[in-house]
């Protein structure tokens, strides 16, 4: 397909993102499983397929859209823009690495569109599976061609699922009826939340990468991420890079009270 660099459409936009996602798992595949079996975690492998899929990453869009941004590069002005400039990607290589590197398959890469710092799009792919993932900000959400929309699944009850983060059992007391799982992967969580795999999500220690497509998703599939007091969770306050420190709650839209009265961090009264 030849795009417009100046002023792409959305479906071009899209399209780009589908193939640079899907080629980059293709490079990540050849590195996947090959970590040093004689340590816990293979800092070196991760860091140098991350390197790797960045370098991929920016090529290919150097080639194809050369004016836009790549979040992590220093921000261009928060005011109003035209032209390329209006564009930044955020670019996710590896979210789950430890699985990564051990071979275990729950992993994604991830790719969102800011266009004035308004989300326009999310990709996530998990190239072990084949299983993509995108939506267009305020349209539907799609696995492969199979749209996604969090089912009406009623009360949470003993077969009910909530995703958690490692060490979970270390910071909170649940009395939540249902199993709790931690697959690895931030991105992965949030997608099946979208899919009505899961009932929520509880989120720690995520950042904006982490975040940025799969909250596009699943948003576009009827759910929201919030805060643990309640609030609506905006990932607009962090675009600056910081880490996010609080917790957080993804679940469709209106559910999360029935997911947080579940849990009391240790301590609490």
């Amino acid at each position: 397909m030849a795009f417009e660099p100046g002023n792409p459409g959305i479906e071009e936009l899209l399209s780009f993102a589908r193939d640079a996602v899907s080629s980059a798992g293709e490079k990540a595949l050849r590195m996947y499983g090959k970590g040093d079996s004689g340590v816990k975690f293979d800092e070196e492998l991760v860091t140098s397929a991350e390197i790797s899929l960045v370098n991929f990453f920016r090529d290919r869009l150097n080639a194809t859209f050369p004016g836009h941004g790549v979040f992590g590069d220093p921000l261009p002005s928060e005011d109003y823009v035209h032209g390329e400039k209006r564009y930044l990607w955020i670019f996710d290589p590896l979210d789950g690495v430890a699985n990564f590197q051990a071979g275990i398959p729950i992993w994604g890469i991830s790719l969102a569109l800011l266009e004035n710092f308004w989300p326009v799009l999310g990709v996530t792919y998990m190239p072990v599976t084949g299983d993509l993932f995108y939506a267009i900000a305020g349209q539907k959400a799609y696995w492969g061609e199979t749209q996604i929309r969090i089912p009406d699944t009623g009360e949470i009850s003993n077969e009910s699922v909530l995703l958690t983060y490692s060490r979970f059992h270390n910071q909170y007391q649940s009395t939540f009826p249902g199993k709790i799982r931690n697959l690895g992967s931030t991105s992965a969580h949030i997608i099946y939340v979208a899919m009505g795999r899961a009932e929520g999500a509880l989120l720690a220690n995520v950042s904006y990468r982490d975040l940025a497509a799969a909250q596009i998703i699943l948003i576009a599939a009827g759910g929201k991420i919030h805060r643990m007091d309640g609030r609506e969770f905006h990932l607009s306050d962090y675009l600056s890079g910081q880490r996010v420190k609080e917790h957080l709650i993804a679940a469709p839209e209106g559910s999360f009270e029935s997911i947080r009265m579940y849990l009391r961090r240790t301590g609490e009264e």
